[in-house]
C-alpha cells in the first residue's frame, strides 16, 4: 500500500496493493493492521452510495459528539472528491482538497474529522463506499453550500443534479461551525 500525504493537515491518499493475473486482480479493502498506523479511530460504520453522471452530494459534516472521520473509495465509475477543512484552529481553514476517485485509479480518500465532504459522479451508476469512524445522526447532520463563492471550488464544468438540502447549504461566513 502506498501512502501519500497533502497540504492540508489530516487528509491521507492511499492507492492499495493491486493483485492481477488472466482472472481479473485482487485487492485488500480494509486491513485494520495495515490502517492503524495512519489512522485515529476505528470504523464503525460502512455505506454504499449509487450516483448518476452528475450528480453532486455535499458539501457534508456531522457536528459533535457524531463528527465523523470517512475512508472514501469508488467502487465503479469515477467522482472528484472534494474535502474542505473547517476546523478553525487550521491554517488551512476555508481550504479544499480535490482529488479524482475511480474504479481504475482505486485511490481512498481519508478525510477526518472538521472537514465538510462531497463529490461529483462523473459516470453514470458510479457506487461510492464510505467507511465511517462514528454513527450517522440526522440532528447533527450540516451541509456546507457547494458552490459558496468564498470556497471556489472548480466542480467539473457538467450538468450538475444537486438535492434541494444541498442546494440550501450554509455560506462558510454564515456556518454555525462547531470545529
Amino acid at each position: 500500500m502506498k501512502v501519500e500525504y497533502f497540504s492540508i493537515a489530516g487528509l491521507i491518499k492511499f492507492i492499495p496493493s493491486l493483485f492481477e493475473d488472466e482472472r481479473g486482480f485482487f485487492m485488500e479493502h480494509f486491513n485494520a493492521n495495515r490502517y492503524e498506523a495512519y489512522l485515529p479511530h476505528a470504523f464503525v460504520q460502512d455505506n454504499i452510495s449509487k450516483s448518476h453522471r452528475g450528480v453532486l452530494r455535499g458539501l457534508h459534516f456531522q457536528a459533535p459528539p457524531f463528527a465523523q472521520g470517512k475512508l472514501v473509495q469508488v467502487l465503479k465509475g469515477s467522482v472528484i472528491d472534494v474535502a474542505v477543512d473547517l476546523r478553525t484552529h487550521s491554517s488551512t481553514y476555508g481550504q479544499y482538497q480535490m482529488i479524482e476517485l475511480s474504479d481504475k485509479n482505486r485511490t481512498q480518500f481519508y478525510i477526518p474529522e472538521g472537514f465538510a465532504h462531497g463529490f461529483i459522479a462523473l459516470e453514470d451508476h458510479t457506487l461510492f463506499s464510505y467507511k465511517c469512524t462514528n454513527v450517522y445522526s440526522s440532528e447533527h447532520e450540516r451541509t456546507l453550500l457547494w458552490n459558496d463563492p468564498t470556497l471556489g471550488i472548480e466542480w467539473p464544468d457538467i450538468s450538475k443534479i444537486v438535492s434541494s438540502k444541498d442546494q440550501e447549504g450554509a455560506l462558510l461566513n454564515h456556518l454555525n461551525n462547531p470545529f
